[in-house]
């Protein structure tokens, strides 16, 4: 029988996808303000993150009216793979696979600089197809004047090598202080920035280091962890003479977030999208409308707020941050809160949906229709549809319930089904329950059950199996053509037609699905049966050949070889079915059920009835009638009513 265990599994591989995903909802004054913060939260760049807007913000009118804006950031699928791919490779160690693959070309740079007596050196090297540097520009700037004494080898080395970013000495010069840069620094009166201005050096003098940047800000109060190196060395490399440089920043303080539910389904369901191939085509037949969750599988948790992170002026005073404000949890229907206090989990299978702010999963999906508005319907729960369900569509649930038609389609239960208006098959229409089907009529439709069948009208060429009972009940309550297999029984006022148009076949008293197996046995074995004769009289042939000439040529001797282990392999496929099939028909034989075929009004000439395999063939028509089996005979009796109890289920649940 077919079951829902495919859905719960797509569920477990999804879920096992969104774990490598992540996302935030922000409220900000800008898109880029929550970008920002975004990228924070998720420790990686803002051109990695993509995001949806749940709510626009606006400014207001002069200030009044003003609203934050409200999306969720998340980041973008491909970059994830991409990294979960190059750590699993051991490129590198660092989410942000743009820092540790560089794709550039740069030339070389160098750096000659006058610090104090020394001649200093920084060398960095070229990228990819940058140019190289020459060492004679690297001497040209060593080579001044008031140049003392440089070491050209080591000069060589280090443009071959570079300096890893730093300042090597590679000589000396004839050093005047007087001609020293002076640095002065410049704090803004909220402390908050913090610049240098520095006179050129004159002569011999000295240019500024990064030791002597560092000594000035230290002279004037500023603090350390408020310098900015990048900026400083920045300096050193390309100075601005008589201009404020910013090299020192407040730390800023950072305000914590709010708490917050991030949720690990879609909210907003006009978001929901149809399928779309590699090629880009849109099927609308999986229309990805309902968001289908398990019971204990996790649907949102609360991301708790952050305290703030207090800041620090150039002087050192505190800067006070904001901590974030903390919110309470709300549950919806059929969901609670897991032992962490954190984490809403579904207490049951069903849709899960945001309501009110509040998650909830529903047992019960309501549709008017089933139709290209709608595409196949696949839901863990019980799915009851207003109107119809229309030709070429597939519905799979725990429980279906149709108030219209079912046209030429597919309907799937692991319980019950309910169908009615009716059935129209069209010869491909195929119904499977794992429970019973009740239906106002059976049109030229396969129907495979566990329990029972119960039709308020007509069965009409169609093919039923039923592990119970097949009852046709009402005005008409006919069956007329097709194959009908049940275990128990199967009841109705009329059987067949008038002057046997239409054959038709019942059988009871039997394992509908022991038998169908047995038949599919019987023709194998017949098959295999055939082909392991063939085979043989080959090899006789292939033996007596070889008798006579004492030796095959190689084609030939191959091909013997290979029908021979062919019939080995038969020979072994035969036994194995032999013994199936002895075991079904031992089973056969040893049912408790005896089956009976009830008939109100009558049975019309042609219909053929099987009880426990006993074929009864009706020649004429026969009014109220009962078929049963008795010592090994198919016998007639009385009419008896259906030992069925005939009531619908009384409303669904997800039992």
């Amino acid at each position: 029988m077919v079951t829902l265990d495919k859905v719960r599994q797509d569920i477990r591989a999804l879920l096992a996808v969104d774990k490598e995903l992540r996302s935030v909802e922000v409220n900000a004054d800008t898109i880029d303000e929550a970008l920002a913060d975004a990228s924070v939260q998720l420790d990686t760049k803002i051109a990695n993150l993509q995001y949806e807007i749940i709510e626009k913000g606006s400014d207001g009118f002069l200030g009044l009216g003003k609203k934050h804006w409200r999306l969720r950031i998340y980041q973008d699928p491909a970059t994830v793979k991409r990294s979960s791919n190059l750590a699993s490779d051991g490129l590198f160690d660092d989410i942000d696979s743009e820092d540790a693959v560089i794709n550039q070309n740069r030339d070389g740079m160098f750096y000659v600089r006058h610090f104090k007596s020394d001649i200093a050196l920084k060398v960095i090297l070229p990228v990819g197809n940058g140019l190289e540097i020459e060492l004679r520009d690297v001497l040209a700037e060593v080579k001044r004047e008031d140049t003392i004494e440089y070491d050209e080898d080591l000069i060589k080395r280090l443009v071959k090598q570079g300096t890893e970013n730093q300042y090597v000495t590679v000589g000396q010069y004839k050093h005047s202080s007087a001609g020293d840069v002076v640095i002065g620094v410049e704090v803004s009166k909220d402390e908050m920035v913090g610049c240098i201005v520095v006179s050129p050096p004159s002569g011999s003098g000295s240019e500024a280091s990064k030791e002597m940047i560092r000594r000035a800000l230290n002279s004037q109060g500023v603090v350390e962890a408020c310098y900015d190196d990048e900026k400083i060395t920045a300096f050193v490399d390309h100075p601005v003479y008589n201009e404020p440089f910013e090299v020192a920043a407040a730390i800023q303080p950072v305000d914590g977030h709010d708490a917050y539910i991030q949720y690990n389904f879609e909210t907003d369901p006009k978001k929901l999208k149809p399928k779309i191939s590699e090629t880009g085509q849109i099927n609308y037949k999986e229309q990805n409308q309902i968001q289908n969750v398990i019971a204990e599988q996790p649907l949102a948790q609360k991301i708790p707020a952050e305290r703030g992170k207090g800041g620090k002026t150039l002087f050192g005073r505190y800067l006070e941050a904001k901590n974030g404000k903390d919110i309470q949890i709300q549950l919806g229907a059929n969901v609670k809160l897991d032992t962490d206090g954190v984490t809403i989990k579904a207490e049951i299978d069903g849709e899960v949906m945001l309501v009110n702010g509040k998650v909830s999963v529903h047992p019960v999906k309501y549709l008017d229709a089933v139709n290209v508005k709608t595409g196949d319907i696949k839901f863990v729960g019980t799915v009851i549809i207003k109107g119809s369900v229309e030709e070429g569509y597939k519905v799979e649930a725990t429980n279906i319930e149709v108030n219209g038609i079912v046209d030429k389609s597919r309907l799937e239960a692991t319980g019950n089904i309910i169908v009615r208006q009716g059935i129209f098959g069209k010869g491909e229409g195929v119904v499977k329950a794992g429970k019973s089907l009740w239906a106002k009529f059976i049109n030229d439709t396969t129907v495979e059950v566990e329990e029972n069948v119960i039709v308020y009208d007509s069965i009409v060429n169609s093919n039923i199996t039923a592990m119970k009972n097949i009852v046709v009940r009402g005005k008409k309550a006919q069956i007329i053509g097709g194959h009908l297999l049940a275990t128990e029984e199967i009841c109705a006022k009329k059987v067949g037609s008038p002057g046997g148009g239409t054959e038709t076949i019942l059988e009871v008293g039997i394992d509908p699905r022991a038998k169908k197996r047995l038949e599919e046995l019987q023709t194998m074995q017949a098959k295999s049966t055939k082909e392991y004769e063939n085979c043989d009289l080959d090899i006789q042939t292939l033996e007596q050949q070889k008798k006579l000439r004492k030796k095959l040529p190689q084609e030939k001797e191959e091909k013997l070889q290979s029908l021979k282990e062919r019939c080995a392999q038969i020979s072994t496929e035969l036994e194995e079915m032999t013994k199936e099939i002895n075991s079904i028909q031992s089973h056969l034989r040893d049912l408790k059920a005896v089956g009976k075929v009830k008939v109100e009004s009558s049975v019309y000439a042609g219909v053929k009835v099987y009880v426990r395999d006993v074929l009864d063939e009706v020649k004429i028509d026969s009014p109220g009638v009962t078929f049963y089996y008795e010592k090994s005979f198919s016998k007639r009796g009385p009419y008896e009513p259906p030992s069925l109890n005939l009531e619908e289920p009384d409303g669904y649940t997800t039992d």
